[in-house]
């Protein structure tokens, strides 16, 4: 950054402007000026007498630091927070992280012209673009330390993000779509399109690597017909009923079960609650005297198209959100992960899985004609992945809206891996209550 300051003042550069655009934009400012006429040469005495204002010494100094923190972001690490309680209990809702870019290799930015320290929202606004599309690049990354391997903790862009309502963000827009209608949402919400490296971060555990046969039943994740790795935090939503007189929030405390995760619904029966924990907990729950039972939650499959055809609504949250499938978070799959090189056999009972990997993330033209496959107006029979894919999943696994509900992860959308909690505080607890989860402080990541 220096050498080209230094590079622009030898060819009589002094103003601001220049060596703005010369720092962050010199793969084109530089050629440009180069062919310019009138450029002079005025060598080291001359550059060396101009002198800064204090005000120029002040923009100097906050310029740098800027460029300099903007490229460290991009680079080798950004700090993340964990804003819902989905990776409960291996990452808790309110750990800050430093979650790496070298460890996977840095992605060069797509979007390079952006209000520094913002994702896609100016601050202070909730419908204008930080980032302007005047200039773009395609993917590229650089080297990194190694792959994304399983169970690593993965940040991502998300996927189904390419287009949003803003009003309703916080949801998957293609499910709206699919709820209330196309012009409908159109004419209520206001929708943008982001590119793929404005789309909102997400971080899960990665269970599915490119090529696996993945399926998951009566709540338990099986890869290529083998169970999963399960962690000691993983958590579901357990149905507990009790006898007598109801549970003790400070028991559940004791037990880590937080406010959150304990709540009496208002359309169960009396003395029956459903709690979100882990199979420990659930386990020491059981020794209470007044618990009856603690069982944990197993949507069937067909619950969903039941559910849709009893209310008289066009409603499948679950992946790939066609009411040709059955299936649940609990009942899902079998589903192969495509990876690049592949082929697979391609039919009108399976292309719902895949139509967004061909035509969204690949770019083919994808049309259906009498039951007929058409790629780029060819028909087609079989079809080659040209990228790899990720199957991402929640510790919390009833509270997680993950890869179950919206499909596969492309290579193209990984940010980075979580590599270390810098800072933990409970949401749910003032300062002199346990706000500060002292034992998360400066804990590194691990897969558990």
């Amino acid at each position: 950054m220096g050498l080209i300051v230094d590079l622009l003042k030898h060819f009589g550069k002094f103003e601001l402007k220049d060596h703005f655009l010369g720092v962050v934009f010199s793969g084109i400012y530089l050629p440009i000026i180069a062919f310019k006429s009138d450029l002079k040469f005025i060598g080291h005495e001359k550059a060396k007498q101009y002198k800064k204002t204090k005000t120029r010494e002040w923009i100097d100094a906050i310029v740098f630091a800027v460029v300099a923190a903007t490229i460290i972001r991009s680079i080798y690490m950004e700090a993340f927070t964990i804003p819902t309680s989905s990776m409960e209990h291996t990452l808790e809702r309110g750990d800050f992280l430093f979650v790496s870019k070298l460890s996977y290799g840095p992605r060069i930015p797509m979007t390079p012209i952006a209000f520094p320290f913002a994702h896609h929202t100016l601050p202070l606004t909730e419908k204008t673009k930080s980032y302007l599309e005047w200039i773009t690049f395609p993917y590229f990354k650089l080297p990194g330390m190694g792959d994304v391997e399983r169970y690593d903790y993965v940040v991502f862009n998300f996927p189904a993000g390419d287009t949003v309502a803003i009003e309703r963000s916080n949801e998957v827009y293609y499910q709206i779509v699919q709820e209330e209608g196309w012009q409908n949402v159109q004419n209520k919400y206001t929708v943008t399109a982001r590119p793929i490296d404005k789309r909102e971060n997400y971080i899960k555990r990665c269970v599915g690597m490119p090529g696996d046969k993945l399926e998951v039943k009566n709540g338990e994740l099986l890869l290529n017909n083998s169970p999963a790795y399960i962690g000691e935090g993983m958590q579901h939503i357990y149905r507990v009923t009790v006898d007598g007189y109801g549970l003790s929030e400070k028991k559940l405390f004791d037990e880590n079960i937080t406010r959150e995760k304990f709540e009496n619904q208002p359309s169960s029966r009396y003395g029956e609650y459903y709690i979100t924990m882990t199979a420990k907990s659930a386990e020491k729950l059981r020794q209470f005297t007044n618990v009856k039972s603690a069982e944990k939650l197993n949507k069937e499959r067909g619950y969903y198209q039941q559910q849709a055809k009893s209310l008289n609504i066009n409603s499948f949250p679950i992946y790939p959100n066609h009411p040709n499938f059955d299936w649940t978070e609990d009942n899902f799959g079998p589903i192969d992960i495509p990876k690049k090189g592949n082929t697979i056999s391609l039919t009108t009972q399976n292309l719902p899985v895949y139509k967004r990997v061909i035509a969204v993330y690949e770019g083919n033209q994808l049309d259906v004609v009498n039951n007929d496959i058409f790629i780029n107006g060819e028909k087609a029979t079989s079809y080659t992945f040209q990228k790899d894919y990720y199957w991402m999943m929640g510790d919390n696994r009833h509270n997680s809206q993950d890869s179950r509900f919206w499909g596969f992860v492309p290579n193209d959308h990984i940010v980075g891996k979580a590599v270390f909690i810098w800072l933990s505080l409970d949401p749910d607890y003032p300062l002199t209550r346990g706000k500060i989860r002292w034992k998360r402080l400066l804990k590194m990541v691990d897969k558990e």
